[in-house]
């Protein structure tokens, strides 16, 4: 009689521990913060001129209208025109240089996106798209990310996994197959289709990557980049949701000189 409830009183004691250990560990589940979106102003797509192929050209190599900063009513001036190109310099001749990534001020949601780049020797870029404008975040944390990178000299491009940091990949995700960059101070074609929860990245005339947002195969990349729940619970919760609403593209400031050029979207139903 005495066994049998010690025995009892030990089975209590292990299923309560058990529960409150269970409850313990949901309780340490990375929990997104709170964010907010910036309201900043945004430009009237149809007042800009197309393209042959219907597409809206956004920038003619003379003018930046419709550009500014990510989170910026002004684009920084490490942001210029040079020869008929959008550059961003490392160096720039001007007094108090200031830098950061750049978007388009309008939302897209289905489109196809083109463009044309070049980068320097070592240098890292990105092309960003969907993304929205998060107050004290940087634009990656809510945006998938066509890479821009000189394969050869850049460190990046032998980190990550199977090549998935290198040119045209989706950063971080899915490394572009084949990888058919140009040299650096040559100038790629590249091309981002985006419709429904498809999206494809083209590069030289190749389709290299092709992905599905918000699905369970979505999330399951996510987590096993440095854009996961753990490591980071905001960016896991805005990328989850990627593309349910438009969103803005932009270029990215990583420090290096890089150059765009041709930029043109034709928005799909």
């Amino acid at each position: 009689m005495k066994t049998s409830f010690i025995s009892a009183c030990l089975m209590m004691g292990m299923f309560s521990f058990s529960a409150a250990h269970a409850q313990g560990k949901k309780s340490f589940e990375a929990v997104a913060p709170t964010y907010e979106l910036m309201d900043l102003p945004k430009v009237d797509l149809t007042k800009f001129k197309k393209n042959k192929s219907g597409a809206y050209v956004l920038f003619d190599g003379s003018s930046l209208e419709g550009w500014r900063g990510y989170n910026k009513a002004y684009i920084p001036n490490k942001w210029n025109i040079e020869d008929g190109a959008l550059k961003f310099s490392k160096k720039p001749n001007v007094d108090k240089p200031e830098g950061g990534d750049i978007i388009f001020a309008h939302d897209f949601k289905n489109f196809e996106l083109e463009f044309e780049w070049k980068i320097s020797e070592a240098g890292n870029s990105g092309v960003f798209f969907l993304a929205k404008e998060v107050k004290g975040q940087p634009i990656y944390i809510s945006s998938p990310e066509y890479q821009i990178l000189d394969n050869e000299k850049h460190p990046d491009a032998s980190k990550g996994v199977d090549g998935n940091r290198q040119s045209a990949s989706l950063y971080d995700m899915i490394p572009a197959k084949p990888q058919n960059a140009k040299a650096v101070g040559t100038w790629n074609k590249s091309k981002i289709v985006v419709q429904g929860e498809k999206i494809q990245h083209f590069q030289n005339g190749k389709k290299v990557v092709e992905y599905t947002v918000r699905t369970p195969e979505w999330n399951k990349l996510l987590q096993s980049s440095k854009f996961s729940q753990d490591k980071w619970p905001l960016a896991f919760e805005l990328l989850s949701k990627v593309g349910a609403e438009p969103g803005v593209i932009g270029f990215q400031d990583h420090g290096d000189d890089v150059w765009y050029r041709n930029v043109a979207i034709k928005v799909l139903p």
